[in-house]
């Protein structure tokens, strides 16, 4: 049986026990990391949150010797023991602790442990399915504990900040009313009222807007939100928000500049790194332009040229149909990758790539050290037109030039993406530097051909920009909106944008997405009949808590960032959730679940 604790006290944690403890005695505390048996001595790595320490069981020494040789990895230990420092030749530098070890005086072992499906290792490669069954386990490996550290610094840091400029936290709700307008909610049946329903929070947004409306002026909240939508890579179905909100802004510089300020001493406190502010402002248009997204990764070059000019002119069909239809021709100058970095088999290969972002084929030409121009789109161009091209791409011996020509949202999705691929087959990312930039000006609707009417392109409550308010009737598609989103190294970090504080403009707003009296009441109702009683102009931005710390700590995957993370089709590995409930529960809630037959 197991021994206790016996009111015995931790001293020190096992990464912290430093040199200028030598001499002292010391408890310690934690899991076994490794253990090795040389008879007469036994080293065991003792391991827990800060760290590992080597312990030195002799058997001359130490009182509980025959424990000791029982030990097996996982056991959780108890040792006390005399601080000393290592021979010259056994020191590990590897390890903060590796100058010194602890000789072991008594031993207790707090538990045993059978053996662990995976071992329990910095970097592990063992298949995420099984880390993730065994979560409990995988949050034993230090990378991933230290990723949950600078989560929990992270946040830290924000409160200890946003609290200094005048911010309170203020808790809002999680059983709230669905008001359908963007991802799809998680719903949440109510057993008081029947055939009613909750609505887990996508984000605070109304009820933030609402404590502007209270008087409350500054508000944040370390925030859950929950969206139902199909999931992709780093894309999680609940994940966390730095949500904040202040009153009595209607420029999107007060609410950006605050924001700057809290970056700047995130990576200061968290990475040892001086970032200058304002950081740089790049307009939606011209981001799209330039790098086929809205928040591009600005690390590298592989800048996107249009072409639609010349190709309007040309007589290969695929590109002047897109041009004559309303869409665009663009190009990508691959420098240098032709043959040595893309090989023909490669570039077939793209092809395929392409089609996952909806473009019909990929075309290209090759400049080759043999053979010249090489292309079988050129037969269609003339030679000056082909000059042209080459000319406008800055085209070299040895660059390959991909054009997408298409609706300009498929061109722009495709090129985008085909940027960001191209940058890591070439290693032209530098994975050391932090770019950050905020892209600004987005438009403030988009056209949803599924349901034929416009969609605010972030939420229905965001202010247009002043001088566009005359575009309301006339051309909606023209309007840009007070948003702002914050990118760091190719992913948006956080966003937000000026609220609509008038009532009159938001009036015009739900009007131009289709909305009926009717609609306003079931949805919003209770939002817009607070609007009535006095709205100080407002603003906000919300930061993805988990992006942040996969950002600062060079995490792969957003599961390394969450405790306790779904998969792919929104289960819990682990505790197996969801999973069916008793009838009672059901008939409870007034709920039949249609049982799907065989085919």
């Amino acid at each position: 049986m197991s021994d206790m604790l016996n009111g015995q006290k931790r001293d020190i944690m096992c990464g912290l026990v430093n040199e200028s403890m030598i001499g002292e005695t010391v408890i310690v505390m934690g899991w076994t990391a490794k253990r090795r048996d040389f008879g007469s001595l036994i080293f065991v790595d003792l391991r827990d949150k800060t760290g590992i320490v080597q312990v030195v069981f002799d058997s001359s020494l130490t009182e509980d010797f025959a424990k000791a040789e029982k030990i097996r990895n996982e056991y959780v230990l108890a040792i006390s023991g005399k601080i000393r420092k290592r021979s010259e030749d056994t020191i590990n530098e590897k390890l903060s602790t590796g100058t010194i070890e602890i000789e072991a005086k008594s031993l207790k072992i707090l538990s045993e442990a059978e053996t662990t499906p995976f071992a329990i290792e910095e970097n592990s490669k063992v298949n995420e399915v099984v880390r993730l069954k065994y979560r409990y386990l995988d949050l034993r490996r230090p990378d991933i504990q230290k990723n949950l550290i600078m989560r929990s610094k992270i946040s830290k840091i924000a409160r200890d900040y946003l609290d200094e400029n005048g911010f309170m936290e203020i808790e809002t709700p999680f059983l709230g009313k669905s008001t359908p307008e963007g991802a799809r909610d998680y719903l949440v049946p109510s057993r008081i009222h029947k055939g009613s329903f909750y609505a887990l929070p996508q984000s605070p947004q109304l009820f933030k807007q609402l404590l502007m409306i209270s008087g409350f002026d500054k508000y944040y909240q370390i925030a859950k939100c929950f969206r139902d939508e199909d999931l992709r890579a780093n894309r999680q179905p609940e994940f966390t928000q730095i949500d904040l909100e202040m009153s009595f802004v209607d420029k999107e510089e007060s609410v950006m500049s605050l924001n700057e300020g809290l970056i700047v001493r995130l990576f200061k406190e968290c990475l040892n790194m001086d970032i200058n502010a304002p950081f740089k402002r790049l307009k939606y248009e011209e981001a799209m332009n330039r790098f086929g997204s809205d928040k591009p990764d600005t690390r590298f070059g592989l800048e996107i040229t249009d072409i639609s000019d010349i190709a309007e002119k040309c007589d290969f069909k695929v590109f002047n149909d897109a041009v004559k239809k309303g869409g665009s021709v663009r190009m990508i100058n691959a420098k240098g990758f032709w043959r040595k970095i893309l090989s023909r088999r490669d570039v077939d290969a793209l092809t395929d790539f392409v089609k996952t972002y909806k473009a019909k084929g990929l075309a290209w030409i090759a400049m080759d050290e043999v053979d010249g121009v090489k292309s079988v789109i050129t037969k269609f161009l003339s030679e000056d037109q082909t000059n042209e091209i080459l000319k406008r791409a800055n085209a070299e011996t040895g660059d390959i030039i991909f054009f997408a020509a298409d609706t300009n949202d498929i061109v722009f999705a495709t090129l985008g993406a085909l940027r960001l691929h191209l940058g890591e087959m070439g290693n032209l990312i530098d994975k050391s530097r932090y770019d950050i930039l905020w892209v600004t000006d987005f438009p403030l609707f988009e056209y949803d051909e599924t349901e034929k009417r416009y969609v605010a392109l972030h939420h229905p409550f965001t202010s247009p920009k002043d001088e566009d308010l005359e575009l309301f009737e006339t051309d909606p598609l023209k309007m840009h909106a007070k948003a702002y989103d914050l990118v760091i190294n190719g992913e948006e970090a956080g966003g937000g944008s000026i609220r609509i504080y008038n009532n009159k403009i938001q009036e015009r707003m739900f009007k131009t997405l289709g909305f009926s009296e009717q609609d306003i009441k079931d949805r919003f109702g209770f939002f817009v009949d607070a609007f009535k009683y006095g709205t100080p102009p407002h603003g906000g931005l919300a930061f993805g808590l988990d992006r942040l710390t996969m950002l600062f700590t060079g995490a792969e995957s957003i599961k390394d960032v969450i405790a306790f993370p779904k998969v792919q089709n929104a289960s819990c590995l682990m505790s197996e959730a969801p999973t069916p409930v008793e009838i009672k529960q059901l008939n409870e809630l007034s709920i039949k679940v249609d049982e799907e037959e065989d085919i």
